[in-house]
C-alpha cells in the first residue's frame, strides 16, 4: 500500500507521451541510427510481409500502455508479448486478403447506425453520441471505422472457417442422455483405514527422515531486522514526504554498500535477531517475507503498514530437527499422508488387478456403507466434480475411489443407473447443445492454428527487438 502511494505520480505517464517519444526515436534516429536501412527497420517478416518498426509504433500506439510501465517489465517480456500480439494481427490480415474477404461501405454504416452506445432511448441513430464517442476515445471517423471494418472481416473469417460444424442431433441426445443419467451409489469413507499421526512411534519417524534426508532437508537462514515506520523514524504517525525520503536514503546506503550496522547507527530502533529460521506451518509475517527475498543478503523491502531493513548473516541446509515440536509435527503429517497414500494405492491396484469385489467391499465397508444417487454428472454436492465425472465413465458394478471437496476419501461402489426422460425444448438441453456446437468450433479453429504454423513462417530480427528494449531502458 506505502510503496504504492509513495509511486503513484510515476506511474501515470500516459501512452500519447510514450509514442510521442517512439515517434521521435524511429524518426529522428533515437536508437542510435539502428533503423537506416529497409532490414533494420523490419522487426520481423511473416513469408514475405514486413512487419515494420512503424507498424509495432502503431501498435503500440493502438495498445495504449504507458512508457513506465514498458520500462517496469522489461524483464518480463513485454517486448515480446506486444510483438506476438502485432504479429497474430498481421497473420489475420493475410488471412483474410487470402480469403479475398471484403466489407461494403453499407455494412460498416448499419453497424455503427444499429450500436446501442449510439442510440437514444428510441433507439434512433443520434451523431451527436457518435461524435463525442470519437472525441472522448481520441479517435477520427475514419479511424473507427476501419477498426470496426477489421473486426468485422476477422469476424467473417472465423465464421468462415468454423462454417458446417455442426454436431449430429444423435450424437448430442446421446451425451446429453449419458451425463444426465441416474448413477445409485455405495460408499464409505477411508478414514477407519488410516493409522492415526500420534500411532507412529519415534523408531518410524526416524526411519522416515533417514530414507528421505536428502528430499526433506531445508534451507535456513541466519539474519537480523528491524522494523521501520514513520513513528520510529521520523517520530510522526503519518507516511509523509519526509518518511520516503529517508526510505530512500537507506535504499541508497544499500546500494553504495553500507553494512546493516553503519546504516543504523543514527536510527534508534530495536535490531531483532533470528536464528536458524526456516518457514513452518506456523506463519511468521515478518520473518517469512524476509525468506521469501533471501537471495539478497542486505535489502529494504515493504511489508504491510512498516517498512522491513534486514541483513541476512548466514545460510545453509540441514535436516529437520525432530527436538523441535512444529517440526516434529510436519514429519508427523508427512508419514500420516504417506501412509493414507499407501493404503489408496493398495486398494486401487486391487481394483485394477480385478482382486476386488463386493464381497470385499461388504467387509471393509461394514456397518459404515451410506447410498447416494446422482442425478447428473453436474450433482457436486457430494463429490468433486472431477471424482464425479470419473463416476460417468464407468460402468456398473464397478469400484473406485473418489474424493470431496475438502480432499476426504471414499471407496464407492457403482451400483446401478437409470436413464433419465428429457425434453429437446428443455433449456438445459438446449444450452447444452450448442455448447455442444460451440466445443465443434474450438476443434476446428485449433486446427486451423495449426494449420497457420505450417503455412505461414515467422522470422523475427532479434538486433531490432533489442534496440527496443535497450532504448526504454
Amino acid at each position: 500500500m506505502i510503496k504504492t502511494l509513495k509511486n503513484f505520480g510515476g506511474k501515470k505517464i500516459g501512452g500519447l507521451i510514450l509514442i510521442a517519444v517512439i515517434i521521435i526515436a524511429f524518426g529522428f534516429g533515437g536508437f542510435g541510427g539502428g533503423f537506416s536501412t529497409n532490414n533494420q527497420n523490419n522487426i520481423a517478416k511473416i513469408n514475405k510481409t514486413n512487419v515494420t518498426t512503424q507498424d509495432f509504433m502503431n501498435y503500440l500506439n493502438e495498445s495504449k500502455i504507458s512508457q513506465q510501465v514498458i520500462r517496469e517489465n522489461l524483464d518480463n517480456n513485454i517486448i515480446e508479448e506486444l510483438l506476438s500480439g502485432l504479429i497474430s494481427t498481421t497473420l489475420i490480415d493475410l488471412e483474410v486478403e487470402d480469403f479475398d474477404l471484403s466489407i461494403t461501405e453499407f455494412t460498416v454504416l448499419k453497424k455503427i447506425k444499429e450500436n446501442k452506445n449510439f442510440l437514444d432511448e428510441n433507439k434512433i441513430f443520434q451523431r451527436t453520441k457518435y461524435e463525442k464517442f470519437l472525441l472522448s476515445n481520441n479517435m477520427s471517423a475514419p479511424m473507427f471505422e476501419l477498426q470496426l471494418r477489421n473486426r468485422e472481416l476477422q469476424k467473417h473469417l472465423f465464421d468462415l472457417i468454423g462454417a458446417g460444424t455442426i454436431t449430429p442431433e444423435f450424437l448430442i441426445e446421446k451425451k446429453f442422455e449419458e451425463q444426465n443419467k441416474s448413477l445409485d451409489l455405495e460408499y464409505f469413507s477411508m478414514i477407519n483405514f488410516y493409522r492415526e499421526k500420534d500411532d507412529y512411534t519415534n523408531l518410524e519417524i526416524e526411519k522416515f527422515l533417514e530414507e528421505n534426508k536428502d528430499q526433506l532437508k531445508r534451507e535456513y537462514i541466519d539474519f537480523k531486522y528491524v522494523v521501520l515506520n514513520p513513528k520510529n523514524l521520523i517520530g510522526l504517525e503519518e507516511f509523509n514526504q519526509e518518511f520516503f525520503d529517508e526510505i530512500d536514503k537507506i535504499e541508497n546506503k544499500i546500494s553504495q554498500g553500507d553494512t546493516f550496522e553503519t546504516i543504523l547507527e543514527n536510527i534508534k530502533v530495536n535490531v531483532l535477531e533470528i536464528k536458524e529460521f526456516t518457514p513452518t506451518s506456523i506463519e511468521k509475517l515478518n520473518e517469512d517475507k524476509i525468506y521469501s527475498k533471501r537471495s539478497s543478503k542486505i535489502d529494504i523491502i515493504e511489508n504491510g503498514d512498516n517498512f522491513l531493513l534486514y541483513s541476512i548473516t548466514n545460510q545453509y541446509d540441514q535436516s529437520p530437527n525432530l527436538t523441535d515440536q512444529t517440526t516434529e509435527n510436519e514429519i508427523r503429517n508427512l508419514i500420516y499422508q504417506k501412509g493414507k497414500f499407501d493404503q489408496n494405492r493398495g486398494v486401487l491396484e486391487k481394483i485394477q488387478k480385478k482382486e476386488f469385489d463386493n464381497n470385499k467391499f461388504l467387509e471393509m465397508g461394514n456397518s459404515n456403507i451410506e447410498y447416494l444417487t446422482l442425478n447428473s454428472i453436474n450433482d457436486e454436492n457430494r463429490f468433486e466434480t472431477n471424482s464425479v465425472k470419473i463416476l460417468y465413465s464407468l460402468p456398473v458394478n464397478s469400484f473406485t475411489l473418489v474424493n470431496d471437496k475438502d480432499n476426504n476419501i471414499y471407496l464407492v461402489k457403482l451400483a446401478s443407473s437409470k436413464k433419465n426422460i428429457f425434453n429437446k425444448t428443455d433449456e438445459n438441453y438446449l444450452k447444452f447443445a450448442n455448447n455442444q456446437n460451440t466445443n465443434s468450433r474450438k476443434t476446428i479453429l485449433q486446427s486451423y492454428d495449426q494449420l497457420l504454423n505450417d503455412k505461414y513462417q515467422v522470422q523475427l530480427n532479434q538486433k531490432t527487438i533489442d534496440r527496443v528494449k535497450n532504448y526504454f531502458k
